[in-house]
């Protein structure tokens, strides 16, 4: 008999020993503790004692109070989730979170930055080593906000004009090599040699003057800030990662190839991308990367 505290700190531990991201984990482990808040005011202490319609009155309540359908959707893979570790483990008999809907959401076209907008946030960023680098680094290598605050020196291979990022295996997406071009390389050089506080023990390319790892929230702020300097509007750090599938896919790169240094776990993830290309200026593949 498992008590509600009791499996939410296991599935907690089970997330980080699976290296899931910091984002993932605290995102899940809140969404995990306002369930368990619920069924508490429900009665329910252990985990045995969970039905199907204890949930669904949950994601009423969640509803009623006005969540957005991708919120409610995101606790819903939450809640699966953790139904399948409490099954797994024997914790519960049946998972009944695994006839749980997801609410319907409607999936906006993302945010693809024009020729025009690209540049213009490279130039607003030029003077600013570290801001420059990190635009250069998610505009050609496609990688998530979450990949860049993580990225290590010893990841970067770089000989002359040339090199390669490495990004490890996490969140069930496959490690992988991404190219690096003449532009990027200069971007992190010159941060790296200029700019860079030099601190040892400190394995993070992005880092505060002190010598701490950049966090996410300071890297986003950082970028939004530029983004308002730059006149690009509605643009957030995702975009970026949005703009180099897109810019990609329309100079003509492999759909599959450019899945696999995305980083995205379906390949369909990818092509959803194909019904926006028409409106993407092209671009000359080495622009955005040398893929």
């Amino acid at each position: 008999m498992i008590k509600l505290e009791v499996a939410h700190n296991d599935f907690v531990k089970n997330l980080e020993a699976d290296g899931k991201s910091k984002s993932t984990i605290i995102a899940y482990s809140k969404d995990i503790e306002q369930l368990t808040d619920f069924l508490s005011q429900e009665g329910i202490v252990l985990v045995s004692e969970i039905e199907l319609s204890r949930l669904e009155k949950f994601m009423k309540k969640l509803a009623n109070e006005n969540y957005t359908p991708k919120s409610i959707s995101r606790k819903t893979n939450a809640i699966r989730t953790f139904f399948k570790f409490l099954h797994n483990l024997g914790y519960v008999k049946d998972n009944v979170a695994a006839y749980l809907k997801h609410p319907k959401v409607d999936i906006k076209a993302p945010r693809i930055l024009t020729k025009v907008e690209y540049r213009a946030l490279r130039d607003a960023a030029k003077e600013d080593f570290r801001t420059y680098a990190m635009i250069e680094v998610l505009l050609q290598t496609g990688l998530t906000i979450s990949e860049l605050a993580e990225m290590e020196l010893g990841y970067l291979d770089i000989k002359g004009e040339t090199g390669t990022l490495f990004v490890p295996k996490r969140n069930n997406k496959e490690a992988r090599n991404i190219p690096l071009n003449k532009a990027v390389i200069e971007a992190l050089r010159k941060y790296l040699e200029n700019e860079r506080p030099m601190k040892e023990g400190t394995k993070n390319v992005f880092i505060t003057k002190t010598g701490n790892p950049l966090l996410i929230r300071n890297i986003r702020s950082t970028l939004d800030r530029y983004f308002k300097l730059a006149g690009v509007e509605n643009a957030k750090v995702n975009d970026l990662r949005h703009t180099f599938v897109a810019h990609h896919l329309a100079a003509g790169v492999n759909l599959l190839h450019l899945s696999r240094i995305a980083g995205h776990k379906r390949i369909s993830t990818t092509e959803r991308y194909l019904q926006y290309i028409e409106k993407v200026e092209v671009t000359e593949k080495t622009e955005l990367g040398v893929l």
